[in-house]
């Protein structure tokens, strides 16, 4: 392979590198996202009596530590997908790097 193919080949893995990264960027926000919401929704039904789900189109009356649990749950599930993802971020910026030190 000469080296004009293997610049060019180089190129592609690059643009495709910087593609994956934006995607688990934007899955990161959203998770972000996600997160803040279930701790307002946490912090929502500290002062509450009375809680209640949406489901479909009803509004169900819930328990209220059956949902603190839900939230719980649901958060730490979030942290550890963000965590995963910033990770995985922190890996395709090096090789991302890596690769464009290799063409200069």
């Amino acid at each position: 392979m000469n080296e004009k193919d293997n610049k060019s080949r180089k190129m592609q893995e690059i643009q495709m590198l910087e593609q994956s990264l934006q995607n688990l960027i934007l899955q990161h926000q959203m998770f972000q996202m996600e997160l803040s919401e279930t701790q307002a929704a946490e912090k929502e039904i500290q002062g509450s009596n009375e809680i209640f789900k949406i489901v479909g189109q009803l509004m169900i009356k819930t328990d209220k530590e059956k949902t603190k649990e839900d939230l719980a749950k649901k958060k730490k599930l979030l942290n550890l997908r963000i965590k995963s993802l910033g990770e995985q971020e922190k890996s395709l910026s090096e090789k991302l790097e890596s690769l464009k030190k290799e063409i200069s």
